[in-house]
């Protein structure tokens, strides 16, 4: 058996496949696996470079000396609302991969990005007035939105069984995007100097060109994924989908919470120079990247809930480091614990995700649905759900550069904001383990290796 493609045009004038069933293996082995990867190959490059435009603000801000005339509270606005952006979007861009097809709509958000990029390549010097500098940066928002779409569109190409290592993969190279911009910038601060912002934009422009160019020719449109507005209506009575959006508050909301504040903590706090900020920043989103598809994969065979746990007590002792560390001032200490917040914070994106489509496939078992009918049920659900639990998600990395805002406003250190995010981690542990892991378990998941044919037991 094996899936066909529409003749070009046939269907609103992109490649269509007509016929999609991963759960089905003999299907999965004969054209599905290979299909699935080519397409997750070039999902990952849009992404990725969408991730990079996204955060780019976080390394603007280090070439912003005092010729710019803002304040670290302002830096940390214009980083703001960058994130803001990125989460609102990623609601329309998870239902425009079922309107405009995933290669479409891969092939569009992709260019859009050139618009923030050459925007900002018009405005960057001193001078230019702070709302100017706000207005470009929530256009570089469209780059938090493809993270949406890319994750609804992979999820939809791949069986349950294989969702937590290719949505782990699918993010974690497009979180990439993160560190690699930050590297980008650390070359041009070290080469040029910090006056040279300009030298960044322009190394990206042929980038998103040749990510849209990729897309259009070697990616694929899936027939059979639609809007559903009655499960998005589920989806949102759900009350998982808002347990597992909190859940993905602390995990995805730290990590890009974090990537885009690091430069700009480090310099304010602990006086270092662009160039030293820019050569420290990048390792922590790198490792919280490239961990992110182990995160995936720990919980396809040990169950997502309890790699979540583990991950929040973890993020909650090394937020309790990196408090000590703040109050002490001591850089090596607190480069220790921060650094374990984005490993940690990675591990915990890939889990969360993962636990999303278990929960609905499980739900559908409950109900006396089985075989292709629960798989059915729980991608149509998790599919819905992925948009508002990525969006919420992303409103955390909002919430973390709000509350570095004000703690450096009144005090000029971070301690008070790490003391919150301590706070929020222990209730994110209490609600893991109070909703999927205690036992008699009011919800019920796939147990640990039976994605293939989920049993209803806790996890």
């Amino acid at each position: 058996m094996t899936g066909t493609t529409a003749p070009r045009g046939a269907r609103k004038g992109g490649r269509w496949i007509e016929r999609w069933e991963p759960e089905d293996e003999a299907f999965w082995k004969e054209s599905g696996e290979r299909i699935a990867r080519r397409n997750l190959l070039y999902s990952v490059l849009s992404e990725h470079i969408g991730f990079s435009i996204w955060t780019l603000w976080s390394v603007m801000v280090l070439f912003m000396g005092p010729a710019y005339g803002i304040d670290p509270a302002g830096e940390f606005f214009l980083i703001g609302t960058a994130t803001f952006v990125g989460a609102f979007v990623r609601v329309p861009y998870t239902f425009a991969v079922a309107r405009f097809g995933g290669r479409n709509w891969t092939v569009f958000s992709a260019l859009l990005l050139l618009a923030p990029t050459v925007a900002a390549l018009v405005v960057m010097e001193p001078g230019t007035s702070y709302g100017t500098f706000l207005a470009v940066a929530a256009l570089t928002g469209v780059g938090g939105g493809n993270f949406a779409s890319s994750m609804t569109n992979i999820n939809a190409f791949f069986p349950l069984r294989k969702k937590g290592w290719a949505l782990g993969l699918n993010a974690g190279g497009g979180n990439i995007g993160v560190p690699v911009v930050q590297l980008v910038a650390l070359l041009v601060i070290g080469t040029a100097g910090a006056g040279h912002p300009r030298l960044l934009l322009a190394f990206y422009l042929p980038l998103i060109v040749a990510a849209a160019a990729l897309a259009l020719l070697r990616m694929d449109n899936l027939a059979p994924v639609s809007n559903d507005t009655g499960a998005v209506r589920e989806a949102v009575r759900d009350a998982h989908t808002w347990i597992m959006a909190f859940l993905y508050t602390g995990t995805f909301g730290s990590f890009i919470g974090y990537s885009f504040a690091f430069g700009l903590v480090l310099q304010t706090q602990f006086g270092r120079t662009p160039l030293q900020a820019a050569s420290l920043t990048f390792v922590g989103p790198l490792l919280g990247s490239l961990i992110r598809p182990v995160g995936g994969a720990l919980a396809d065979r040990f169950g997502g809930a309890r790699i979540t746990l583990a991950t929040f007590v973890a993020m909650a002792a090394a937020t309790g480091v990196v408090v000590y560390a703040s109050g002490r001032a001591s850089l090596p200490v607190f480069l220790v614990g921060f650094v374990a917040l984005f490993v940690l914070s990675g591990l915990g994106n890939g889990s969360t995700y993962k636990m999303i489509p278990g929960i609905f496939q499980a739900k559908a078992l409950a109900r006396g649905m089985d075989g292709e009918a629960a798989a059915a049920y729980g991608r149509r659900l998790s599919g819905a759900a992925m948009g508002l639990i990525g969006a919420v998600g992303a409103l955390g990395g909002l919430g973390i550069n709000l509350a570095f805002r004000e703690a450096f406003s009144t005090s000029g250190s971070g301690t008070a904001a790490f003391v919150t995010f301590l706070g929020f981690y222990a209730a994110c542990c209490a609600v893991t383990w109070a909703v999927y892991l205690r036992r008699p378990a009011p919800a019920v998941l796939p147990a640990a290796g039976a994605e293939t044919k989920p049993q209803l037991t806790s996890v």
